[in-house]
């Protein structure tokens, strides 16, 4: 069930919340986790039992990591004295807690590489098709507690009914944000859901839904009509067009969800964190990617690159730990070839860009005149690579993906191509591409914030969340893309 269905926006929003709201603070826990429940059932019920095991399993898992920590202390101060007591008892309390310490890293092995493995057999290839529902989502926030738990970075949770809302909280279930547990912790103890915290959350849903139904499906139908017409029969101009139209589609689609996901935790009480900080105003691929999706940015930064040393052993080590990072996003994205090669080329654009930059600041360049004029020049380098990066990411079939790509380029060979097909297109979306470009900016983000509790805004807001009820009810909902993933 989409946040965009006319189920979840008519039936199973007002219901929940009408339950949520009449909940005592003490057990809103209980009803925010039924309520996962019977979302995650209607959007797939085949994998509940996936989910649920996953949950209890690694709740008990998580337990055993977390035992010892308040004798930890006491254990190091008995090893202080080291084996000079009489009777051994420093040298067996050290054992004893050197020991549990090696039980604690077999059992997190085995738990990681169980969780891990669980999403890897879903992402190959072969069984694509068949991914359970928010897998890969709530999969890296299970991964990233037992490890916080390990580290000591945040206690085990002793309370199973806290710990599962942590993991199926349906606003971020599906397509995250990828939220750690002491980013939420606090909040599953003590949140009230306030008027003011109501009004404001609903207003991110509607902006959220905005951009998914008005901004990101209408997007969508460019990129399909591109995609039935043949690669081979489109022009090079309009292969450009697609590749842009995917590019505000994904764009608008998955920004558009993380808006409605953090009005429906703004809703309840929490806060989740921002996924998107106007990425397409980005100057460089690496800074793209800092704006973009930053919560599973923030996980392989976390969990992957410094573990792995980060950039602090020298530029041949930071390439390669880069090139690790990237490659398991593009397999965190799907099983096949063309999300490892998206990975792999956005690894390389980045890389380029570190050399690029380092010989610039060794060779800076002189005249405030010529600086100036040079301040565009990373915008449309970044507005011309990120669409072919994301024909990388959009079309699976490898062979497929080389015809885009050569019509991009004028390079593969076109049959039966329909004359100024490209101008016919900008005919019917050239006002939807200017105004999802300027929609790109900070401009209409600064002006909710200016205007965001005047009644203005208010009666704008509602007349635009009807519209947007209007037009799934008229033209049907479309998925999310990440739901996918």
């Amino acid at each position: 069930m989409a946040f965009s269905s006319i189920e979840f926006l008519l039936f199973f929003l007002p219901i929940f919340f009408i339950l949520y709201g009449l909940t005592p603070n003490r057990y809103k826990n209980i009803t925010l986790l039924e309520g996962s429940i019977v979302f995650y059932t209607l959007g797939e019920l085949r994998y509940l039992p996936l989910l649920a095991v996953s949950v209890v399993v690694n709740y008990f898992v998580g337990r055993f990591l977390g035992a010892g920590v308040d004798d930890k202390n006491k254990s190091k101060n008995k090893v202080k004295g080291g084996n000079k007591s009489k009777n051994g008892r420093n040298y067996e309390a050290w054992y004893r807690e050197a020991n549990r310490r090696e039980w604690r890293k077999a059992v997190l092995f085995f738990a990681l590489m169980g969780n891990l493995g669980t999403l890897l057999v879903f992402k190959s290839a072969v069984a694509e098709k068949a991914l359970p529902l928010g897998l890969s989502f709530y999969t890296f926030q299970i991964v990233s507690y037992l490890i916080d738990v390990h580290r000591r970075d945040v206690p085990a949770e002793r309370s199973f009914v806290k710990f599962a809302t942590y993991i199926i909280m349906f606003p971020k279930l599906i397509s995250g944000p990828i939220v750690n547990y002491g980013e939420v912790s606090e909040a599953l103890d003590n949140r009230r859901m306030s008027w003011r915290n109501v009004q404001h959350g609903l207003k991110l849903f509607t902006l959220g839904l905005a951009a998914k139904v008005l901004l990101a499906d209408r997007m969508g139908y460019l990129w399909n009509d591109v995609q039935v017409r043949g690669f081979e029969s489109i022009s090079t101009p309009l292969a450009w067009l697609g590749a842009l139209a995917f590019s505000l589609n994904i764009y608008f689609d998955f920004y558009g969800y993380s808006l409605m996901a953090m009005g429906l935790g703004r809703m309840m009480g929490f806060s989740l964190p921002d996924n998107f900080r106007t990425p397409y105003m980005a100057r460089s691929v690496r800074d793209f990617y800092r704006r973009w999706h930053m919560t599973l940015g923030r996980w392989f930064c976390d969990y992957v690159y410094i573990p792995l040393g980060g950039n602090r052993r020298g530029e041949l080590c930071t390439v390669r730990n880069l090139l690790i990072v990237w490659a398991l996003t593009g397999l965190w994205h799907g099983g096949r070839g063309n999300f490892l090669l998206w990975g792999i080329l956005l690894w390389a654009l980045i890389v380029i860009e570190r050399q690029v930059q380092t010989f610039l600041e060794r060779h800076p360049v002189r005249g405030k005149s010529i600086g100036k004029r040079l301040l565009i020049v990373p915008h449309l380098y970044l507005w011309a690579v990120i669409p072919v990066t994301w024909m990388c990411f959009a079309i699976t079939d490898v062979r497929e993906l080389f015809v885009y790509l050569g019509r991009m380029f004028g390079a593969a060979p076109q049959y039966m191509v329909l004359r100024n097909d490209w101008l016919r297109a900008l005919q019917t979306y050239g006002g939807l591409f200017a105004f999802s470009v300027f929609a790109c900016t900070p401009f209409i983000r600064r002006v909710y914030r200016r205007f965001r509790d005047s009644m203005v805004m208010n009666v704008a807001l509602a007349i635009l969340f009807w519209i947007c009820v209007w037009r799934i009810m008229a033209y049907g909902n479309n998925p999310f893309m990440y739901s996918g993933f």
